[in-house]
């Protein structure tokens, strides 16, 4: 965790495959904010609706109030005065728009916090998170536990009727358990 600094903006990412903990993690860290008085903003995917179209919600049931966003461009509107705190989850869904908001944000003076999935369900780099994690001062990677085999799970698998998802199939396909389970570099399969 970063140390408080005298109103210093950065960037702190959340990452790794679904059921890690990621959501978890933001809200906590949002919550903390909450606590301490500051000014928080969370933000979400608007096309991220699979608990509640108006939260951030981890699969165990945590939950905090946000505002849904279809682009980086919409949150601009919310944010005059700048607040202390800037959290969104499920970053990756955004456009490339916000690496610039948030890099604006963290020389203004803003704490951005992100949470989002660094991979694919092919196992290969998703959407803005590379960048976000090169520019980030903070990075925690967070692991889950493979569905097959008990080891760390740093892959997100994809399902279709119980086999894996093909390559060609579109990248982006909001689901939970129904459609995706952790796994690790071993047991994570793509189907060609």
């Amino acid at each position: 965790m970063p140390p408080l600094l005298h109103r210093q903006g950065w960037l702190e990412v959340i990452t790794g495959p679904m059921f890690s903990g990621k959501s978890e993690e933001l809200i906590r860290r949002v919550r903390r904010a909450l606590i301490a008085k500051q000014r928080v903003f969370v933000f979400k995917p608007r096309l991220d609706d699979r608990y509640h179209p108006s939260h951030v919600v981890s699969h165990d049931g945590k939950r905090v109030e946000a505002i849904p966003v279809e682009s980086a461009r919409e949150m601009e509107v919310y944010l005059d005065p700048l607040p202390q705190v800037v959290a969104v989850d499920e970053v990756q869904f955004l456009d490339r728009g916000f690496v610039g908001l948030a890099e604006r944000w963290a020389q203004a003076g803003v704490r951005v916090i992100v949470a989002g999935l660094d991979l694919d369900f092919r196992g290969e780099p998703f959407g803005l998170m590379p960048e976000l994690l090169a520019r980030a001062e903070f990075v925690e990677k967070l692991s889950a536990i493979c569905a097959r085999c008990g080891a760390p799970a740093t892959r997100t698998q994809r399902l279709v009727d119980g086999k894996p998802a093909r390559y060609t199939d579109p990248v982006i396909l909001v689901g939970a358990e129904e459609r995706y389970e952790p796994r690790c570099r071993a047991c994570h399969q793509v189907a060609y």
